[in-house]
């Protein structure tokens, strides 16, 4: 093994043990019967050695630009990893950071795994064992977590009980002792109750209220280290102003175009109440996806994977972690290639609340599936370069899959105007998200001023848009990635095109843009040698 790959692999050896969920999911098995130790002292040694191996990594010699690019892409990460534990320290700030990786562990070991059953079994066995440590350790490490942040994680207890029960059958099916795992299930839910309680208790007397905002330095450090840009928070802010004008602009005329009578909001609200014309979700969804892979193998757009994309019901255990709909890739190991699209009907049955109107599918399929999240994460996995593989951004995966849905648009995927105004509707939330990831983070704005604004900008009902501002106070600049992102490639598409002349195709940019996975635009215009 040559001088790079040993630091590639001494990385990732370094990154499964940091984490084992995320090892589980990629389909490593070394870390299954482990959890993360996220307490001051492990997370001391942790630093130390990320710090250690970016020295080692930088003083490599590299012999060609795209091993530069990946081991830029690799310095990069390791650089966020340390910056984020250091100075925005998620492990004691933010409850939800240690159930959502206890939430991973557990779900990981039962999705898509490749071990022998009985190996499974003990890992579940000894996941559940852990946690009561686990949780010890989060509540001796955290430190008044702000009250947005505390009310989120207690939401997220009752379907971590769920997940606690469901993990428990799946280790005794698999040949684990019965008394074992009752004793062990048993006690990881009596400290996952006890947290949640815990964190009721305190909720009235918790941190600051704007304690979740990490700042505009961390917030650009982020921008810079996670996602080359050279864009900082207040160019965005004003980015996300004109690119809200703009689509609110876009959907008066294509609302005029359908009723001009009507307001685009009006007439949302009234095409919703438009359902599809079979009553089974999964049937409706899977004919989305097969009629959107098609139009992009008909039109020749991009590559398609040879990989399978199945649209199942999202299981019982995990209709409380996710309430709609949510896609679940393979892992870049695993010898499996096929993506999941869960669906979660509603009780009745039917479709969830955000695709309830037969005009919202198109692009949420297009997003989710073909060409978006799936056809991009498979195509990474299949790349020669295991940083490719492995590593991505969300300003890229996200990025792309929101200039799928106009991308489409423009070839005429849309086969009538409610659906390009449901495409709009995206758009806009996507851009009010921009706004709102600024300015919680770095503009002192208000969880309770960002649901105002939310729900007067986008058509989101009371609870669904709480459940988003939640999500964006625990989750820094990841929001304003989907048109951010949007942004950088459509830049990308024009100059890659202005260059290629007459000669431009889509199929062409396509593929060479998604041979660099889901690294950073930026990193791939190197690549193109449009950086300058």
């Amino acid at each position: 093994m040559s001088a790079p790959d040993q630091l590639v692999q001494s990385y990732l050896d370094l990154r499964w043990h940091f984490d084992p969920a995320a090892a589980t999911a990629a389909g490593i098995t070394s870390q299954n019967e482990r959890l993360g130790d996220f307490d001051p002292d492990s997370m001391r040694v942790h630093v130390a050695a990320f710090r250690s191996l970016a020295l080692a990594i930088e003083a490599l010699d590299v012999e060609s630009t795209e091993s530069e690019i990946d081991r830029t892409a690799m310095l990069n990460e390791i650089r966020a990893t340390i910056f984020r534990f250091e100075q925005e320290k998620p492990h004691v700030k933010n409850p939800a950071f240690w159930l959502s990786h206890l939430y991973n562990a557990l779900y990981s070991l039962m999705d898509r795994q490749e071990a022998p059953e009985r190996a499974l079994a003990a890992a579940a066995v000894a996941r559940l064992r852990m946690v009561p440590p686990f949780i010890a350790a989060a509540a001796a490490t955290l430190q008044d977590p702000a009250p947005i942040l505390a009310e989120t994680a207690v939401q997220m207890v009752d379907g971590g009980a769920v997940l606690i029960d469901r993990i428990a059958v799946f280790a005794k099916e698999r040949g684990a002792p019965g008394e074992d795992v009752d004793e062990a299930a048993g006690e990881a839910a009596a400290a996952l109750a006890r947290f949640g309680s815990a964190l009721k208790a305190d909720l009235p007397a918790s941190g600051d209220p704007q304690d979740f905002a990490i700042g505009e330095d961390a917030f650009n450090h982020r921008l810079h280290f996670e996602y080359a840009l050279q864009a900082t928070a207040p160019e965005l802010w004003r980015y996300g102003l004109r690119l809200v004008e703009e689509v609110e602009a876009g959907l008066v005329a294509i609302a005029r175009e359908i009723d001009p009578n009507t307001s685009w909001r009006a007439l949302a609200e009234r095409l919703r109440s438009e359902h599809p014309t079979t009553g089974d979700p999964i049937i409706t969804y899977q004919s989305a996806m097969e009629r959107a892979r098609e139009f992009v193998r008909q039109r020749d757009l991009v590559s398609v994977p040879e990989a399978a994309l199945e649209v199942v019901p999202t299981p019982e255990f995990l209709r409380p972690l996710i309430p709609i709909a949510a896609y679940s890739p393979p892992g870049p190991y695993h010898t499996d290639r096929t993506g999941r699209f869960y669906v979660t009907p509603r009780p009745d049955g039917g479709l969830p609340r955000s695709a309830r109107s037969i005009h919202e599918l198109p692009s949420l399929v297009l997003h989710e599936g073909y060409p978006g999240h799936h056809l991009q994460m498979v195509t990474a996995q299949s790349l020669g370069s295991e940083v490719r593989r492995v590593m991505w951004t969300p300003l890229t995966v996200e990025g792309w899959a929101l200039y799928c849905e106009g991308m489409m648009g423009e070839l005429g995927f849309y086969q009538e105007p409610a659906a390009l105004l449901f495409q709009q509707i995206h758009l806009l939330w996507r851009a009010v998200r921009i706004l709102l990831d600024v300015g919680l983070h770095t503009r002192n704005m208000s969880p309770s001023a960002a649901l105002v604004y939310l729900i007067d900008k986008v058509p989101l009902d009371q609870a669904e848009a709480a459940a988003e501002i939640r999500r964006y106070c625990g989750a820094p600049t990841y929001q304003l990635c989907y048109a951010v992102g949007r942004r950088e490639i459509l830049a990308l598409r024009d100059d890659y095109q202005r260059r290629a002349g007459s000669g431009f195709t889509l199929r062409q940019f396509h593929d060479d843009l998604l041979g660099y996975g889901g690294l950073p635009v930026s990193l791939a215009r190197w690549g193109m040698g449009l950086d300058e």
